[in-house]
């Protein structure tokens, strides 16, 4: 059995991690056909390549357990596709702050877990955050756009807070499904409040991020 899942609490996190992997590849594959040029569609591409290597990274922790990959997949991809759906953008610079906002959300999401598991779950986390990041130049563009043209920053803003509260909605649902998990993350007794600052501090990173963008 693989280190890092032998409790099936931590198989079934991995699972629902390794799935949403899944989606946010297949996610950024459909809206890099916005992008305007060849250099903002090879940047999408490297995003897109680092979703498969974290994917593989959670799918080599689950072999041996009672977890088939391809069956997570199908388990839990329809609330991450829910999220994509109900987050569709409509122009390039909305695909840009997503592209961002969600690179982010999945490093904060894993961070804030981080803490909750033993320590070599937590290797896991760290190695699949090692790759994160390759959304910097989603950054610069939107930066650079509002700068251009001031008029985009309160739309775009307002996308960002709904990019946020979709992602927020969809991991409750998740939890709420997912007891084992959520006790393994929130202590049991604790866990409403657990995840009521869990949230918190994934909302502050989103705020500082957003600003990083140059949205309100």
């Amino acid at each position: 059995m693989s280190q890092g899942a032998e409790d099936p609490a931590i198989a079934k996190l991995f699972a629902v991690l390794l799935a949403g992997e899944y989606a946010a590849f297949y996610r950024l594959i459909d809206e890099s056909r916005m992008a305007p040029d060849v250099p903002s569609g090879i940047a999408i591409a490297r995003m897109a390549a680092s979703e498969i290597q974290h994917f593989d990274h959670l799918a080599a922790r689950l072999e041996g357990t009672d977890i088939d990959v391809a069956d997570a997949v199908t388990r839990y991809r329809s609330v991450f596709d829910q999220y994509h759906r109900a987050t569709t953008p409509k122009t390039w610079y909305e695909a840009l702050v997503k592209a961002y906002v969600g690179d982010g959300l999945a490093s904060d999401f894993y961070s804030e877990l981080a803490g909750a598991l033993p320590e070599s779950a937590q290797a896991v986390v760290a190695e699949v955050m090692s790759q994160t990041g390759s959304s910097a130049f989603a950054r610069e563009q939107v930066r650079a756009a509002v700068a251009a043209d001031p008029s985009l920053k309160s739309p775009l803003t307002l996308w960002g807070r709904r990019l946020l509260g979709e992602a927020i909605t969809h991991a409750q649902w998740v939890l709420a499904a997912e007891e084992e998990v959520t006790d393994l993350l929130f202590e049991g007794a604790t866990s409403l409040q657990g995840v009521a600052k869990f949230f918190d501090a994934v909302a502050e990173l989103h705020a500082t991020r957003m600003s990083d963008l140059g949205l309100g």
